[in-house]
């Protein structure tokens, strides 16, 4: 194994991980933004008015994008694990 070798496989798990979660990021700026306005406009200053809908949120993104993760996420474990072989001597 060489060093560009371990930099690639590096640099695609995190792209996978910037991919897989980017779902979720994205829905929970778009929350935090309307929530934003939300309390500009009507001058609420609640802490708890911001986290809890974006909670609430990203739990529903995860329910929705949760076996297109999953499935990301093993393709790429099997792609590893299925090349064993070859990474290792």
């Amino acid at each position: 194994m060489s060093a560009e070798f371990i930099i690639g496989l590096a640099g695609q798990a995190v792209y996978i991980v910037l991919k897989v979660s980017a779902p979720m990021l994205v829905l929970a700026l778009a929350a935090g933004l309307a929530i934003s306005i939300f309390q500009a406009t009507t001058q609420i200053q609640e802490q708890t008015l911001a986290f809890v809908p974006k909670i609430i949120v990203v739990l529903l993104a995860l329910l929705l994008f949760g076996p297109w993760i999953l499935t990301t996420l093993v393709d790429f474990t099997f792609g590893i694990l299925d090349n064993l072989y070859k990474y290792i001597g």
